[in-house]
């Protein structure tokens, strides 16, 4: 099965409509998680006739349509424009590099989600944990000690 024929049976499963632009998406996204929207604009651009005539504003409304359908995960690194992956609902969390902005995934050392437990709920159901850690990627950790 083609990833275009995978991305229409993930959005028909979700209820949403196989358009060309949201495969064009998802298809971009396949093997690139931490996608900025530039990124994907770059990456569609080439095929932007078979993406629909997908535009900037569109490409933003099929990431906002897809994050909301659960088929994609956004997340925001201070200092960085939003990102986006395919891989979702595992509660999974990120390294940063301070450095060159390298984000790799780290899985929940619990297992199940949230991976931590709020001192206090304040009524909350907590269903999630999003954490992000910060530090130099192990390239840059080279790179500094060289200089």
């Amino acid at each position: 099965m083609t990833m275009e024929q995978l991305a229409s049976d993930l959005l028909r499963r979700k209820g949403l409509r196989s358009t060309a632009q949201r495969r064009a998406v998802l298809t971009a996204l396949q093997g690139h998680p931490h996608s900025t929207a530039a990124d994907l604009e770059t990456r569609i651009g080439t095929d932007r006739a078979e993406a629909g005539g997908l535009s900037r504003q569109g490409l933003y409304n099929v990431l906002e349509d897809l994050t909301k359908a659960q088929l994609v995960r956004c997340i925001e690194p201070a200092g960085s424009p939003a990102r986006y992956e395919l891989r979702v609902g595992d509660n999974h969390h990120h390294l940063v590099c301070r450095r060159c902005g390298l984000i790799e995934d780290v899985d929940c050392t619990v297992g199940v989600a949230p991976c931590l437990t709020p001192d206090e709920d304040r009524g909350f159901a907590v269903d999630e944990a999003e954490i992000t850690w910060w530090g130099l990627c192990a390239q840059c950790l080279r790179a500094t000690a060289q200089e």
